[in-house]
């Protein structure tokens, strides 16, 4: 696969905006496996927000990327469990700035994950 997929190139330039190129690729039953429940969902976050550290993304870009994600499956992915509701209608009803604040607490909650 090429460097242009990737939402991360090598220089460690963050584009959000291949988020959702990159959860369309994302076969059904992979997206099943994550979402099925909770804590599945945050052990998978969690290690790509590891992934991410290491390669150098500062935690507003690792927001940034959450809040793309975040809203691509408030949007787009019905959800699986009541965790996912939730989060799901905090999305809908926050304005831009809540959303983002979510984002950053998304990413520092599953850091305390690993």
């Amino acid at each position: 696969m090429s460097e242009k997929n990737h939402l991360v190139d090598k220089d460690s330039n963050l584009n959000v905006n291949k988020v959702d190129d990159t959860i369309d690729r994302m076969s059904e039953d992979r997206k099943e496996d994550i979402l099925s429940n909770f804590e599945g969902f945050k052990d998978y976050l969690a290690k790509r927000v590891e992934i991410g550290e290491k390669l150098g993304l500062s935690e507003e870009m690792l927001a940034q990327a959450a809040e793309k994600v975040a809203g691509y499956l408030a949007q787009k992915e019905e959800p699986k469990n009541r965790e996912e509701k939730l989060l799901q209608e905090l999305w809908l009803v926050g304005n831009k700035e809540q959303r983002h604040e979510l984002a950053h607490l998304l990413v520092r909650m599953v850091n305390k994950v690993k």
